[in-house]
């Protein structure tokens, strides 16, 4: 390589990609914390079944919890999953890995929060709706999946920091689409 010559970001050596097991979940908290201590493990659909862990939890704290606790735990869980996502993303070499879900749980406790209080059809319903923003990314969704996915060097502590940040964000722009559609069916239905 000549001196003025300046390398290839796309060639640059990239980490080595790494298959999630259960020993990798639990050398590190912030790995059983991303993958929501065995939900992205899931062969089958892992963020639905983080989803699915995110409603059975919140059916199991909410005796003991008010908005104010719900309040704090969420932005607790937020902060902690950038840190987690960003440190696990980091050790699987891959900037937004299947196998974190800690993204799905925080923004499905964000919906079923707003919503509450609800029936069980309507948490049904908003289970599903937030699924449906997940997995299809439409208009905001979308725009947030994008917005930290820019190629860089994955060599660097910040990309890791933005990648978990795009992780955690396109999930919570799903729980407020999902909340805005319940609040509007509630509002036009009565």
């Amino acid at each position: 390589m000549q001196p003025s010559q300046q390398p290839d970001p796309s060639t640059s050596a990239k980490p080595a990609s790494v298959l999630p097991t259960g020993r990798f979940m639990w050398s590190r908290t912030a790995h059983g914390v991303a993958l929501a201590w065995g939900c992205g493990l899931s062969p089958w659909a892992p963020g639905t079944v983080g989803t699915l862990w995110a409603w059975v939890s919140f059916a199991l704290l909410s005796p003991w919890m008010n908005d104010a606790r719900w309040g704090v735990l969420i932005a607790l869980a937020l902060a902690g999953g950038v840190w987690a996502c960003a440190v696990t993303a980091r050790n699987l070499g891959t900037r937004d890995p299947s196998c974190i879900v800690w993204d799905e749980v925080v923004a499905f406790w964000m919906v079923l929060w707003l919503v509450t209080p609800t029936d069980w059809d309507e948490q049904l319903l908003a289970f599903g709706l937030f699924r449906l923003f997940d997995i299809a990314k439409p208009g905001p969704v979308g725009w947030a999946d994008r917005l930290f996915h820019e190629a860089s060097d994955t060599h660097s502590e910040l990309t890791w920091w933005k990648a978990s940040v795009g992780i955690m964000l396109d999930d919570v722009v799903a729980a407020f689409c999902t909340v805005l559609v319940i609040a509007l069916g509630r509002s036009l239905l009565g």
